[in-house]
């Protein structure tokens, strides 16, 4: 018996004058069938962050995986609140070295007023030149999506993010419109 694939998630942050939005949609896929279409993919850490405003963050890959590192991060937030880079570095080092989280397989991005990071396991911490940052199966469609939103209008990083993650559900079949939108 083979234990079955997930596919699902899209993630994506938005930064635009100083405001910040993260979006994520409701489908999880377990090979060919929707297993659930309302699942909520993105948080928010209250009372942390460069202005204490809060962190977002938003997590693809295995639910379990992504709420392990999500409370690892946490740890390492409180010991540093205003710098999510010095905490997604420690993360990153802590995810890469130890044995039991090195087999994790999830992406966590996370966004406060300053900056947007991508994390990944084999160490990565990604800032995008661009403000847009997108993780999991539907991530290109909304990124494309962002990307052309923020070139060819006025729109605050909450619609763009709404109208790029509902491009991408109606483009990729492993993400669907049920989206949920964060703001800082």
């Amino acid at each position: 018996m083979s234990i079955p694939t997930f596919h699902a998630t899209t993630i994506l942050a938005v930064r635009r004058e100083g405001q910040v939005a993260m979006a994520g949609d409701g489908q999880v896929t377990m090979q060919n069938v929707v297993a659930k279409a309302d699942a909520v993919k993105v948080r928010k850490i209250e009372d942390v962050g460069a202005d204490g405003q809060g962190v977002l963050v938003g997590f693809a890959g295995s639910a379990a995986d992504a709420f392990a590192l999500l409370e690892k991060f946490e740890v390492r937030l409180k010991d540093s609140p205003a710098n999510i880079k010095k905490a997604a570095i420690e993360l990153a080092k802590l995810w890469r070295t130890d044995r039991m989280l090195r087999r994790l397989e999830s992406l966590l991005a996370v966004a406060d007023h300053s900056c947007s990071l991508l994390i990944s396991g084999s160490g990565d911490v990604i800032e995008p030149s661009d403000g847009v940052l997108a993780i999991g199966s539907g991530g290109d469609y909304a990124a494309s999506a962002a990307r052309a939103l923020i070139r060819h209008t006025e729109q605050h990083p909450e619609e763009i993010a709404r109208h790029a993650m509902q491009i991408a559900g109606e483009t990729c079949i492993y993400t669907n419109t049920n989206i949920t939108v964060l703001t800082l």
